[in-house]
C-alpha cells in the first residue's frame, strides 16, 4: 500500500485524521477527568503517569491541529472529543467507584431494626441522638465503599421508605468496620475481642 499517497489523500484529511483527533481527544480528556477525581480522592500514586500520557496525547493532537487550522472538520473533531471525553471520564470513574462515602440518615422512628439489618449485612453503624424541627430524632451514620452505596441505601429503604438521608464523599476513612472485613468475622463480639487483643 502507498502510505504516502494515502496520507495525502482526501479520505485521510477529511475522514481519518478528524477521527484520530476525536479519538485522541476523548482519551486525553477522559484521563484528565479521571486524574482530577483521583487527586480529590487522595489516590496520588498513579496520577503522574496519567498526567504524562494525557499531556503527550494533547501535544500530539495540537501539533496536527495547528498545522492544518484551515480544515473545519479538525476543529469539530477536537471540540466533540473534548465534550465526549469529559462525559466518558465521569462514567469510568463512576464504574470504578473509588473511595468511601458517609451515609447519614435522620429519622424520628425506632431505628433498631434498620441498624440490626445493616450490621447483619456487614456495615458498621453508629447512632446518635439529635433534635429536629419536630422533636427528638435519631441520626444514623455508616461509612461505606462507594461500590456499596446502592446496597446500603436499598436496606435503608426497606425499613424507612421515606427516609431522609445524605451521601457524602470522604477523602479517606480508617479503622472502621467495612463490609469486606465484617464478612470475615463471625460476629460483632469476635470483632471487638480481636481489636481488644491487639
Amino acid at each position: 500500500m502507498d502510505w504516502r499517497g494515502f496520507i495525502d489523500s482526501e479520505v485521510f484529511h477529511w475522514v481519518v485524521l478528524p477521527a484520530l483527533i476525536f479519538s485522541a481527544r476523548v482519551l486525553d480528556v477522559s484521563m484528565g477527568t479521571l486524574r482530577i477525581i483521583l487527586i480529590a480522592r487522595g489516590r496520588r500514586a498513579i496520577v503522574p503517569i496519567i498526567g504524562f500520557v494525557e499531556v503527550f496525547i494533547w501535544i500530539s493532537v495540537m501539533s496536527q491541529l495547528m498545522a492544518r487550522v484551515d480544515n473545519p472538520f479538525y476543529m469539530v473533531a477536537y471540540a466533540a472529543g473534548f465534550a465526549t471525553g469529559n462525559y466518558l471520564g465521569m462514567v469510568i470513574e463512576n464504574k470504578l467507584a473509588i473511595g468511601k462515602a458517609c451515609i447519614r440518615m435522620i429519622s424520628g422512628n425506632d431505628l433498631l431494626p434498620l441498624v440490626n439489618a445493616l450490621r447483619q449485612a456487614g456495615f458498621g453503624v453508629t447512632v446518635a441522638d439529635g433534635w429536629g424541627s419536630k422533636g427528638p430524632v435519631k441520626i444514623l451514620y455508616t461509612i461505606v465503599r462507594r461500590k456499596e452505596i446502592a446496597m446500603a441505601v436499598q436496606i435503608i429503604h426497606r425499613f424507612e421508605p421515606k427516609a431522609f438521608y445524605t451521601v457524602e464523599d470522604l477523602r479517606d476513612a480508617k479503622e472502621g468496620v467495612f463490609l469486606r472485613e465484617a464478612r470475615m468475622e463471625k460476629s460483632p463480639n469476635q470483632l471487638w475481642l480481636r481489636k481488644k487483643e491487639k
